[in-house]
């Protein structure tokens, strides 16, 4: 949770570099939250037919989608690529799976362009 957070803290952060530990313990808690956010709207019947999920849903992934976006393009300066990389995904079918490649990499180890190596400082728990 505390990976988590820190993403939540580092919200329109686009400098710096973000380990795999980081963005997949990110991802693993923002899909949880997702799950949540749809079984509350259908349970306050906010779900927005015939989709199955509504307002709340909606409003996490809003709320969220900077972060998000933040975090995968430090992931991508943790591996030496640029930020804009990240347009490789409009690519059909290919440029996706590239990028998860991308983020499933092993970060550049000791300092780069982009900043010094975040396994080199003190880890969250």
């Amino acid at each position: 949770m505390n990976w988590y957070l820190k993403v939540l803290k580092q919200y329109a952060d686009f400098n710096g570099r973000a380990r795999r530990k980081e963005f997949w313990m990110f991802f693993l808690f923002h899909f949880i939250m997702l799950i949540v956010a749809i079984m509350i709207d259908g349970a306050l019947h906010t779900t927005i037919s015939p989709l199955p999920y509504g307002y709340i849903f909606i409003a996490y992934g809003l709320l969220t989608l900077l972060p998000y976006i933040a975090l995968v393009v430090r992931r991508l300066h943790d591996v030496g690529k640029s930020g804009w990389f990240y347009f490789i995904a409009l690519i059909p079918l290919i440029g996706s799976i590239w990028l998860l490649v991308l983020m499933c990499k092993e970060g550049d180890r000791g300092d780069n362009a982009y900043g010094p190596d975040p396994k080199n400082t003190p880890a969250l728990a």
